[in-house]
């Protein structure tokens, strides 16, 4: 077994490698850039150690500078997490050249199933069936010519690419051309090979993949599925085992392919293979992740597995210390990514201070994250900042728990998915296990509904009361503005429960209770309903208002002094 191993990753991953080694009595070493020197991998490593500047390129993505630094601290070993140069063959082979155990498979693995092209070519030249499409662009005519023989809708796909980046949709010959544009430019940015091709965009399809693992002596075993369908832009959102109506006999035909297709290549350690499944049950090989996925604890709730640990002692050359036959999928587990982004202007980064965190607790709820609250997140990475995976016995209940804790997870100074998650658990499709991977698109494209008079009132109520508080007495009277409304002068009466609050020629009547005056979280009670919501003062005046379903930008201004309106 290794004695120290360098984490060469941050955030939630980086995390999450550290708990592991912990676990198994080896000292974990981390890397962390100028504006992660605070950070909680940092804090939770033996030993940290700075890699460069803010930008990736000037830090985790430093291939030569990671390699020097784990063989100054002697690391024994190197766990590449997901992201950054996890996927980077080039990488591999230099960690392996310092005589560095690269936690993964071999540079040659990596190298032929990140060549998407090829990789697609020698599945389909050993009888696996592909989604249709994947010749290399050469030039428009030739895209358009192929596009024609396969129908629209195509996808035109990086060569290089993965996670969702260097992929563009073209419904019809005339997005073609754009389509190829934008995907070969982020291809060449991201992945510096511009390399694309074309691929049949299956209507109606759902996105499956099987989680493998392979020692080194050749065994390789299938950990069951995992649905991926609810996707924004390509990228995961929600990833849920088992997949919704999976039959036995169709996890065990996917199953076994996944398992070839390791075979093929030679696998070894954790990997995934990806498979669309079309509406009339048929499955086609999509590309093979070569490293551990972000949803790998979906898997884990599933088989009571640590995949980490089995990559770990893989790595370090012991055998699989289970068989096929050890495997045992029971229950239903569901996790939702959490992104720093702001979902009511078009999904945007949201980065910035996070002043408040509430996290759910409770039987069946893990939450896996690098962040806390006094966490900064930066522009310069991606803006994954939780994952909250649920568990039970069956998919009811793992549902009423996800359900449950997406209520009791708040998140402050920052924009976040969490109001758009709370609408989508609820969306028929979703509960009914109903969907496919155009779902985002065709169930959640309208805005929240607008807010009714009572909300608008308790918002209006809430907001005055926190704005008196500031100004600690000495002003009463607050013009204050919701989105797409006229103002509204409020009069706070008492700030103090009950509090009391007049609107117009009403005066309301609400109480606080749960939280502190100095948080950004309150909880309100209205009349028989109880309410949380965050409050975040703005620089420049107002507040950010955080509720359940959605953030608004609030204007408050306050009116004269005292109790003299003006």
């Amino acid at each position: 077994m290794f004695d120290k191993i360098l984490i060469a990753n941050r955030g939630e991953i980086a995390v999450r490698v550290i708990r592991t080694c912990r676990r198994l009595g080896i000292r974990s070493v981390v890397i962390y850039s100028e504006v992660d020197r605070e950070a909680m991998h940092v804090r939770l490593a033996d030993e940290a150690v700075a890699c460069g500047g803010p930008s990736a390129s000037e830090s985790y993505l430093d291939s030569a500078g990671i390699v020097e630094i784990a063989r100054r601290v002697g690391a024994d070993a190197l766990h590449p997490g997901y992201g950054f140069l996890s996927e980077n063959a080039d990488f591999a082979e230099a960690t392996a050249a310092a005589g560095i155990r690269f936690i993964g498979p071999s540079p040659d693995v990596i190298r032929s199933m990140g060549d998407k092209i090829a990789a697609r070519a020698r599945m389909q030249a050993a009888g696996i069936r592909i989604v249709p499409g994947g010749e290399a662009i050469r030039d428009l005519d030739q895209a358009r010519r192929s596009a024609d023989q396969l129908g629209y809708p195509v996808l035109v796909k990086a060569s290089a690419g993965g996670g969702g980046r260097g992929m563009r949709r073209a419904d019809q010959e005339s997005e073609l051309e754009v389509a190829i544009e934008g995907a070969a430019r982020e291809a060449e940015t991201l992945f510096g090979n511009a390399a694309i091709y074309l691929e049949k965009r299956l209507i109606g399809a759902r996105h499956i993949e099987i989680q493998l693992v392979a020692d080194r002596r050749g065994k390789v075993l299938h950990l069951g599925e995992r649905e991926c369908s609810i996707q924004r832009r390509h990228q995961k959102l929600v990833e849920e085992a088992p997949a919704f109506g999976m039959t036995d006999a169709l996890r065990l035909a996917m199953s076994e392919t996944a398992v070839r297709v390791a075979e093929v290549v030679g696998y070894e350690g954790v990997g995934t293979c990806e498979f669309l499944l079309d509406r009339n049950g048929d499955f086609y090989f999509l590309e093979m992740n070569t490293r551990i996925q972000v949803e790998h604890p979906v898997t884990e709730a599933m088989t009571g597995l640590d995949l980490v640990e089995l990559q770990i002692r893989i790595a370090a050359g012991e055998p699989l210390p289970i068989s096929q036959a050890d495997v045992r999928l029971t229950g239903h587990a569901i996790e939702t990514r959490i992104y720093a982004e702001d979902p009511e202007n078009g999904f945007i980064p949201s980065p910035g201070p996070i002043t408040g965190w509430l996290a759910p607790r409770g039987r069946g709820v893990r939450l896996d994250s690098g962040f806390e609250a006094g966490s900064t997140i930066s522009t310069h990475y991606d803006p994954m900042i939780a994952k909250l995976i649920v568990s039970g016995r069956d998919r009811d209940e793992a549902l009423t728990r996800l359900s449950a804790a997406l209520e009791e997870f708040w998140i402050a100074g920052i924009r976040t998915g969490l109001p758009f998650l709370r609408r989508l658990v609820e969306a028929a499709a979703f509960k009914a296990g109903a969907y496919d991977i155009d779902f985002i698109d065709s169930e959640m494209s309208a805005p929240p509904n607008p807010l009714d008079a009572e909300r608008r009132d308790w918002i209006l109520a809430a907001v005055g009361r926190r704005a008196a508080l500031l100004e600690s007495g000495r002003v009463r009277h607050f013009r204050i503005t919701l989105p797409t409304s006229e103002a509204v002068v409020v009069e706070v009466l008492s700030s103090s429960n009950p509090i009391r609050v007049r609107l117009d020629d009403r005066v309301l009547e609400l109480e606080s209770i749960g939280e502190e005056t100095n948080s950004p979280f309150e909880t309100f009670r209205f009349g028989d309903i109880e309410r949380r919501i965050t409050l975040v003062p703005r620089k420049r005046g107002g507040f950010d208002v955080g509720l359940r379903d959605r953030t608004l930008r609030v204007k408050c201004q306050p009116v004269g002094c005292g109790t003299q309106k003006s």
